[in-house]
C-alpha cells in the first residue's frame, strides 16, 4: 500500500494514522523554511552529534553504564535513520499521526520515537544516579 502525500489512512481509528509528510526541518518542522541551508546545517549538526555520542556510548561501555550505553544507542540510531533520510530524499519522512479528537501531534517516526526513548532514559539514568539509587 502506498499513501499519498498527506493523506491519512486510520491504522488504529480514533489514535493513529499512517500519512506521508516530507519533513526538511527539525522536530515540529523548525528550519523548514530555509531548505537549502537548512538542510547542510541539520546534516552537520548530526554527524558532529553522532560523533559525540560515539565518544560518550564508548566510555558508557567501558564504565558498564549499560542502560546510559542503551539509551545513547537509541539516540545515535535514531539521528542516524533520519541523517539518511535527509541525505538521500532531502526531508526526514514522517509518517505516524498520533491524535485524540481533533488534537494532533505533529507526524513522527520511528527515529524521532528511538530519540525519544533514548533521552528519556538517559534523564532517568541521570536522575537516578544523583539521587544515589544507581
Amino acid at each position: 500500500m502506498w499513501l499519498s502525500p498527506y493523506e491519512a489512512v486510520a491504522a488504529v481509528p480514533g489514535a493513529l494514522n499512517l500519512v506521508l509528510w516530507h519533513n526538511p526541518g527539525a522536530a515540529f518542522g523548525v528550519l523548514s523554511t530555509n531548505a537549502g541551508t537548512g538542510r547542510i546545517f541539520l546534516i552537520a549538526i548530526t554527524v558532529i552529534a553522532l560523533v559525540v555520542i560515539g565518544l560518550l556510548l564508548r566510555t558508557a561501555r567501558k564504565e558498564g553504564d549499560r542502560l546510559t550505553a542503551f539509551s545513547l544507542a537509541l539516540i545515535g540510531g535514531g539521528a542516524t535513520g533520519n541523517l539518511i533520510d535527509r541525505i538521500r530524499l532531502g526531508a526526514v519522512i514522517d509518517f505516524l499521526d498520533l491524535y485524540i479528537g481533533s488534537y494532533h501531534w505533529p507526524a513522527f517516526n520511528v527515529a524521532d520515537s528511538a530519540i525519544t526513548v533514548g533521552v528519556v532514559l538517559t534523564l532517568a539514568g541521570f536522575f537516578l544516579k544523583s539521587s544515589g539509587k544507581n
